[in-house]
């Protein structure tokens, strides 16, 4: 069962990648090199109001809107496919490992919970009701969000290399042990 929602997890992380990058690239300006994400670490409205007029200027604040709300539908997958590569790798480990692993797959849903309070402050910001105090929190909170997707993306990488090795020798031990 928990194959099956790995793999929708999954398969709902590349779809929406793909998705978050059609939605998102008009969001490329002067003022927004990185687009969207520049305003998800613009910490006060000196650094928001640049973006803001530039896409207003581009017509591509319904863009910002859209690419955010899509966003709540990206972070329910990557989110939960994190969540359920550290189970997995944490089931399939031992001692320290697996105690890390059942960390580390919460803290995958805590990045979700980040992104979800960032998407609320740029929205408020897209919506003309920002300001440096929400200029601040959003950024502060993507910082979190980016710091636990970093640490559960390299815990999921590792563990992912280590559990495909340890498959691989068993299977090679296996075969000599029959000849």
């Amino acid at each position: 069962m928990k194959k099956i929602f790995l793999f929708i997890f999954f398969l709902g992380t590349i779809v929406m990648i793909f998705v978050m990058a059609k939605t998102g690239s008009t969001l490329k300006t002067p003022a927004a090199h990185s687009g969207i994400l520049d305003l998800e670490f613009a910490y006060n409205t000196s650094k928001t109001t640049p973006i803001i007029i530039s896409w207003q200027q581009t017509g591509n604040i319904g863009a910002a809107k859209i690419n955010t709300y899509w966003d709540f539908l990206f972070l329910f997958f990557y989110a939960g496919f994190l969540f359920f590569v550290c189970k997995k790798i944490a089931a399939n480990s031992k001692g320290p490992v697996a105690k890390a692993g059942n960390i580390i797959a919460k803290a995958a849903l805590l990045a979700g919970l980040f992104d979800v309070l960032e998407n609320a402050g740029m929205l408020l910001t897209l919506n003309n009701q920002g300001s440096s105090t929400v200029a601040f929190f959003t950024t502060f909170f993507s910082v979190i969000k980016w710091t636990l997707v970093i640490v559960t993306v390299l815990f999921a990488l590792t563990g992912s290399l280590v559990l495909a090795y340890r498959k691989i020798k068993y299977r090679i031990n296996f075969v000599e042990t029959k000849k």
